[in-house]
């Protein structure tokens, strides 16, 4: 399952005035029209987002470009970046020691 997809299945959707677009597929190879939405769009590299308002101008454009994008409304985007935050936290280090174990009694087996 995609990554995209399957981080859309854990989170509830709900209407947001704000939506945020990711380009997740690549412009080489598309179709002059969708260069021209994208660039309309202001999304010129891949895995890029921008935040636009929910029109129906808006929305038209996606419907266009909708296989090479991700849409995601605000509540997904800040708990998508939440989680990429969780992940890059620092984490204690981990300690290493190789020195041979003491023991308190100098027993012989």
């Amino acid at each position: 399952m995609n990554a995209f997809k399957a981080y859309k299945a854990c989170v509830p959707i709900a209407w947001s005035p704000n939506i945020y677009i990711t380009l997740v597929r690549g412009i080489p190879g598309t179709r002059r029209l969708h260069r021209h939405t994208l660039e309309a769009l202001r999304l010129r590299k891949c895995n890029r987002t921008v935040m636009r308002w929910n029109t129906p101008t808006v929305r038209g454009m996606l419907q266009q470009v909708k296989r090479l994008v991700v849409i995601e409304t605000e509540e997904m985007f800040k708990a998508r970046k939440q989680k990429e935050e969780a992940h890059r936290a620092l984490r204690p280090p981990l300690i290493v020691s190789h020195q041979p174990p003491s023991s308190s009694s100098t027993g012989s087996l």
